[in-house]
């Protein structure tokens, strides 16, 4: 369809050469750039250790590599301009979730490949030209495990004992890819179903996979013998063989032990802990291990033979240990035991005015109750003590000294004062000790005076609502006043949500609420409460505190690739997805840092637009769009090019000119 413009006898020939003016050779420039424009293609190959690589149906590949070795795959792309590239992968079964780890390379590279890394590999490369092109390639990892033996005795026998059978059952499982052969051999002999009528071999239903299992039926004394099972995958992937043996005998039984500790064990922190467990019986010799509620062991702990140690002891570290014994003869014994540490923690106290005559503060002639509270390690050794005036109190008809059920966690006490008089105001003290010492006694002191009084509780003037940006640190304050002053309880109050710890409430002894680093999830309202803690046990007094965290608005995209022919326009939107404030958006487009327009963002709509009416050389380039609050800016950007991408004519070759002139050529 190419037509030069004017015949070649107009063209100038000087010294043999033929002269053609700049514009025709920006012209076949433009013609040869605007048909090597070109969508992309996309094909995997790959290097590295695979044992095979096969077709499966159409669009995808099966590459099968040893576990322990280098995946490499190489997304091979053609296209202009040239296309981007990004590796995804699906995980290998169904019941696994999808995963995306995306890599933006050419090249896959794997070291010393997991059994979990298998699955489907994707390439995706897209220029801005038609569909991106896609292809996959399914990995698959080849592993074989030891094969592991574990062993069942049954004995049946009649009332009379006129029938008697012990049977045996020998199981081999081993963790395979692609699934696993078994044999069995006894010494040297080969164990085949019918080989022997004192031997079955089979794979019951109830189980997954091809664990096979040897049975030898009312054993004989050619049976006491070594059994090897073989486990096998054909040597693919060069894979060898994997054996385990194990020596049956007339002696062979499930382990038994015993632990020489008592339960529970109760300590105080900074001992050291010993726990010592011996094996009782099993054949062969069990293989004892420790375990504990804790997922795993303290890092401190040392375990030698059967005795794990525990030296300086805290209260993380308490919990449950239990001694684990196993031989793969029948099930596995376990023995445990519990590790008390000893501790006093969080002492509180609360008054509690007269509550039959509904007072919110303390009167001569009423009741008056103070309540001391501790959470003690183990609860049972939790004794209370009061004094008055640092003198010992006892209970007596005006004074009445109570004690909740000492198995009930956390200890509670009372003191209740009957017929208040002058004469019983002072300080009260309440002391609570554990019966087994060691750890120190936690004393709370109790002001009973005229000036007690219940709290109020307020918000500052100008700390609600309470403005700030993404990332500060912020306080929240209510002032909290009273005698004595009690502990203050935060949550949310506009929504079941959790507060920045994680936690539904936090406690608070100023009153300040601090939030390190605070995000947009956190907007909203948070309420301040007086507790019944460290104060008087009457309705609480509540405040709400509105918090606003503005952030830099979330636009979209954040980058694209515009293409279109020259002369033609170039439509580009910038949409905002979220951003507070949002009613004062301002915007601006740039062209290479050069403001093209700007103006205040339109409430109505989401989004803003710049029109290029006819695309041409000048117009090519990185246009941005700043969408700006007060907290920041969010920034669109596109590369705008035309399907005739620039290049210079003195990069033309003649030797590969497309065209071949000669002399009367039009």
């Amino acid at each position: 369809g190419l037509q030069v413009l004017q015949p070649l006898n107009q063209y100038t020939i000087c010294c043999g050469k033929l002269l053609i003016p700049l514009e025709m050779i920006r012209m076949l420039t433009h013609f040869v750039l605007f048909f090597s424009a070109a969508p992309p293609t996309v094909r995997i190959i790959h290097s590295g250790h695979a044992c095979n690589v096969e077709e499966e149906r159409h669009t995808e590949r099966v590459y099968t590599i040893r576990e322990g070795e280098t995946l490499e795959l190489t997304c091979l792309v053609t296209g202009h301009p040239r296309p981007q590239i990004r590796w995804t992968k699906t995980a290998g079964s169904v019941s696994d979730r999808f995963q995306d780890s995306s890599v933006f390379n050419e090249t896959l590279h794997i070291a010393k490949i997991l059994r979990t890394q298998g699955g489907r590999y994707y390439c995706k490369a897209e220029n801005g030209l038609g569909s991106p092109a896609i292809k996959s390639i399914r990995v698959d990892v080849y592993y074989l495990d030891d094969p592991v033996v574990t062993v069942h005795q049954s004995i049946g026998e009649a009332k009379e004992q006129f029938y008697y059978e012990r049977t045996v059952f020998l199981r081999c499982v081993a963790n395979s890819n692609p699934p696993v052969r078994y044999s069995w051999h006894r010494g040297r002999e080969v164990l085949t179903q019918g080989s022997d009528k004192g031997v079955e071999i089979y794979e019951p239903f109830f189980t997954q996979g091809e664990t096979k299992i040897l049975k030898l039926k009312n054993l004989r004394p050619q049976d006491y013998a070594n059994y090897s099972c073989i486990a096998s995958v054909r040597n693919v992937c060069g894979i060898p063989d994997r054996s385990v043996i194990f020596r049956l005998t007339n002696k062979t039984a499930s382990p038994s032990i015993k632990l020489l500790v008592e339960d529970p064990i109760v300590v105080n922190p900074g001992q050291t802990v010993s726990l010592v467990c011996i094996t009782t019986g099993g054949e062969p010799p069990p293989v004892l291990t420790w375990v504990s509620t804790n997922d795993s062991l303290p890092q401190r702990s040392v375990v030698k033979g059967g005795t794990l140690t525990l030296p300086a002891i805290t209260s993380d570290e308490a919990g449950v240990y239990s001694c684990v014994a196993s031989n793969n003869v029948g099930n596995p014994a376990k023995k445990s035991t519990t590790i008390v540490v000893r501790a006093l923690k969080k002492g509180r106290f609360w008054i509690t005015p007269d509550p039959y005559h509904n007072d919110d503060n303390i009167q001569i002639g009423r009741e008056v109750k103070i309540s001391c509270q501790v959470e003690a390690t183990p609860p049972e050794e939790l004794t209370f003590s009061w004094l008055k005036n640092g003198r010992a109190l006892r209970s007596s008809e005006r004074m009445v000294i109570t004690q909740t059920d000492p198995d009930i966690s956390p200890g509670t006490t009372n003191l209740d004062i009957i017929d208040l008089k002058f004469t019983d105001f002072g300080t009260y003290t309440c002391v609570a000790a554990l019966k087994g010492g060691g750890i120190p006694e936690i004393s709370i002191d109790v002001n009973i005076s005229s000036t007690t009084v219940p709290p109020s509780l307020t918000v500052p003037r100008g700390k609600s609502p309470l403005v700030a940006r993404e990332g500060d640190t912020v306080e929240l304050e209510c002032l909290v006043s009273g005698k004595p002053k009690p502990i203050i309880l935060w949550s949310r109050a506009d929504k079941e949500a959790p507060m920045p710890d994680g936690n539904m409430q936090m406690e608070s002894y100023d009153g300040v609420l601090r939030i390190i680093n605070v995000s947009r999830e956190m907007t909203g309202s948070y309420r301040c409460q007086t507790s019944q803690y460290n104060g008087f046990n009457v309705k609480p007094r509540e405040a709400v505190v509105e918090l606003i965290v503005q952030y830099p608005p979330t636009v979209e995209p954040v980058y694209t690739e515009k293409r279109q022919g020259l002369g033609r326009p170039v439509v580009m939107t910038c949409k905002v997805l979220r951003a507070h404030p949002s009613r004062v958006l301002r915007f601006e487009w740039l062209l290479s840092n050069r403001l093209l327009h700007a103006g205040a963002f339109d409430a109505q709509k989401d989004e803003t637009e710049y029109t290029i009416r006819s695309l041409n050389r000048d117009g090519w380039g990185e246009y941005t769009c700043n969408v700006i609050n007060e907290a920041g800016a969010g920034k669109c950007t596109f590369q705008v090019t035309a399907n005739l991408i620039p290049m210079h004519s003195s990069s033309i070759k003649w030797t590969l000119c497309l065209f071949h002139f000669s002399r009367g050529a039009t």
